[in-house]
């Protein structure tokens, strides 16, 4: 399989993750994320045994866009610390089913996971084992009954994208779990990983990795244009997360 590299140095390791791929290996035995790549580096670097690869932050099975991994124990510690601290940018587009109102804003709800179904349940104020969730989004166009949509991540809650718009009336296009319509010829979710921003772990410079949605699904209902520029929406001046 065939995993677009985006950027690689001997501390940090950004691709573009395909649709329908793992994260990290399962029971259920399919491919991932972390096993492809380090069979990967092992060939591409002939290295001998094994090869460590420490994976950051995860995306969804159906999600695809840019993953960050870490080639060294250390940056793996480092990279892991700018997640908690908040220190790690994380935008995304996504394809939803009606209009957001208003256009632009920032949603703040409350999510708590049932592990059983794999799902979460949000909440409008604060509740038992519930975790804030927090993230703003912008309209960048809309077509008909649909509106394509840019994300910015202030939390890292699991389903968060998903559920919050959904929450607001706009469930995501082809996430039936959360209350969207079926749509003919769609059967990944409409969400795409379009930027991931970090401090450098050793350099400490701030890195920004971008990628445009692409294949089939709902973004071939857009331009190229219109992607481009949902993409490069940043949701205020800095990439950082607050």
């Amino acid at each position: 399989m065939s995993i677009p590299v985006l950027y690689e140095d001997n501390h940090v390791l950004a691709v573009v993750k395909p649709p329908g791929i793992l994260s990290q290996e399962d029971d259920t035995g399919d491919p991932d994320m972390l096993t492809l790549l380090k069979q990967d580096l092992k060939e591409r670097h002939q290295k001998p045994g094994n090869v460590f690869l420490g994976l950051v932050h995860r995306l969804d099975r159906t999600v695809g866009g840019v993953m960050v991994f870490a080639k060294t124990s250390k940056a793996a510690s480092r990279l892991s610390e700018s997640v908690r601290s908040r220190n790690f940018g994380k935008t995304y587009v996504c394809v939803v089913q009606g209009a957001p109102a208003p256009q632009r804003a920032r949603l703040t709800h409350y999510i708590r996971k049932d592990s059983r179904l794999n799902q979460v349940k949000v909440f409008d104020k604060p509740a038992a084992e519930a975790k804030e969730a927090v993230l703003d989004y912008e309209t960048a166009a809309a077509s008909g009954r649909y509106s394509l949509v840019a994300v910015k991540l202030h939390t890292g809650r699991p389903h968060q994208i998903r559920a919050q718009m959904a929450r607001i009336g706009c469930p995501l296009v082809g996430d039936l779990k959360y209350g969207a319509k079926p749509v003919a010829g769609i059967s990944d979710i409409a969400l795409w990983s379009t930027s991931v921003s970090v401090p450098h772990p050793v350099t400490k410079e701030w890195i920004i990795f971008r990628s445009i949605p692409s294949g089939s699904n709902a973004w071939d209902w857009w331009t190229a244009e219109q992607l481009e520029t949902a993409s490069a929406l940043t949701l205020g001046k800095s990439e950082r997360t607050s």
